[in-house]
């Protein structure tokens, strides 16, 4: 069965925090001022008497100072490489993406390259669009919360995708652009109606994204026409994010801004199942945000999703019936080894979950507040990147400090790539691609 419904534009003013639908102006700026004041807690009111001083603001605000630890391995770089102009000011996650030898990499500004990943050497480049000067925006960055600078001109928001011979990339002005993976030549060009924060995905045929007004389609590959759409209510104020689908047998999975996780059938869009994993709670719109951002994950016979202000739960993959459930808000994708599912929480706690009986086996506070990047975990390494640009090296088993390296001045936000279970590939906000191996010490 095929939902469809009128499409919404959205307009979006918080990096991984806060959207909104079309409001009047005054109401905007309410909404805003409401979030930062809330966000901000009595640090806000520091000045009154008896409330707090400087000091206990700043060490609100500050992200906790690195610690000190044994190193037990070191991050070596094997090639370094840069991909146009970055990221931006906007609050864009490109993550790189791995096919058989080469890797692909984007910045925000419409420049896409192919390389070898063994080298580093440039394959192909190309230019899916100029960004354009527009008029700036009303409101300016708000650099605490993170609120998009307008004025930045950047436009690829989603992705980025590949697979069977295309390489695929979203646009804030509702584009999804197909080029091919072998030289870089653009195939097709659809606009879906909406933007698109989230990678596409490859599957039956078909290429699968989602947008940012709730909607999950699938595009076939040949020309980019709609094949079939699944759409899903969006609520008034929503993360600035989509979680991106996943396509595996003959089943897509996708996340929702709503706490729903969905599975399609993919050769029509007829639903399978829905689960929600966290139920919309509290008086005003910002208690009730609980959109499932992370993209689901697979695990065997599982599906794990998290939500916002809510909960990690466990289902079933066939039918999604709820295995076991864990408190924890988080908007970043997730990752599993050593029989864990490891997710960093808003506070940027790095936890360890169990995946059989739910307890956590270890939280490592140690980076709180430094915005951290979704976690990777391969050999026995978990990888979380921050917004100083440094890169962090735990253990799987315990959480330890093993390794850290300085990378970039201007942070990693996007999530990162392996290769053959040792070769870490990190996209910097600065647009610097690095390929890196932990080596014990």
């Amino acid at each position: 069965m095929t939902r469809r419904r009128s499409m919404q534009p959205k307009l979006a003013y918080c990096p991984g925090l806060l959207e909104s639908r079309p409001r009047r102006g005054l109401r905007r700026l309410a909404v805003m001022l409401a979030l930062s004041l809330l966000a901000g807690g009595c640090s806000w009111f520091s000045w009154v008497p008896g409330i707090g001083g400087k000091d206990e603001k700043k060490e609100a605000l500050e992200p906790a100072k690195l610690v000190d630890f044994v190193a037990e391995a070191q991050i070596e770089r094997r090639w370094r490489a840069s991909i146009g102009a970055g990221l931006g000011r906007k609050y864009l996650r490109l993550n790189p993406v791995i096919v058989a030898d080469r890797i692909y990499a984007a910045d925000g500004y419409g420049v896409v390259e192919a390389r070898d990943r063994f080298s580093g050497k440039r394959v192909w480049r190309t230019e899916v669009g100029k960004a354009r000067k527009g008029r700036s925006g009303r409101f300016r960055m708000i650099p605490r919360l993170g609120f998009f600078d307008r004025r930045d001109v950047s436009f690829v928001s989603g992705g980025v995708g590949a697979g069977d011979g295309f390489v695929l990339l979203g646009t804030t002005n509702g584009e999804l652009v197909a080029l091919s993976a072998a030289d870089g030549s653009e195939q097709w060009r659809a606009y879906v109606g909406s933007e698109i924060l989230c990678r596409p995905a490859v599957g039956d045929g078909a290429v699968l994204v989602q947008t940012i007004d709730g909607r999950l389609l699938a595009l076939e590959q040949e020309d980019g026409a709609v094949r079939w759409s699944f759409d899903n209510q969006v609520p008034i104020l929503t993360l600035r994010g989509s979680a991106s689908p996943l396509f595996d047998g003959n089943a897509v999975y996708a996340g929702f801004a709503n706490g729903m996780v969905s599975a399609v059938r993919a050769d029509n869009g007829e639903p399978l199942w829905e689960h929600r994993v966290m139920l919309p709670e509290g008086r005003s719109e910002l208690d009730r945000m609980v959109d499932v951002d992370g993209s689901p994950l697979l695990d065997g016979p599982l599906l794990y999703a998290v939500s916002y202000q809510g909960r990690l739960k466990a289902l079933r993959r066939a039918d999604g019936a709820p295995l076991w459930q864990h408190e924890i808000s988080s908007y970043l994708d997730l990752a599993s080894g050593y029989g864990h599912i490891y997710a960093v929480d808003e506070a940027d706690h790095v936890v360890a979950i169990d995946q059989q009986t739910s307890e956590v086996v270890w939280r490592q506070e140690g980076l709180q507040r430094r915005k951290l990047s979704s976690p990777a975990a391969f050999s026995n390494y978990l990888v979380v990147g921050d917004d100083e640009g440094y890169l962090h090296v735990l253990a799987q088993s315990d959480g330890r400090f093993l390794a850290r390296r300085k990378l970039d001045g201007k942070g990693i936000r996007s999530g990162m790539a392996v290769a053959d279970g040792r070769t870490l590939y990190v996209l910097t906000n600065s647009g610097a691609l690095h390929a890196l191996e932990i080596e014990t010490r």
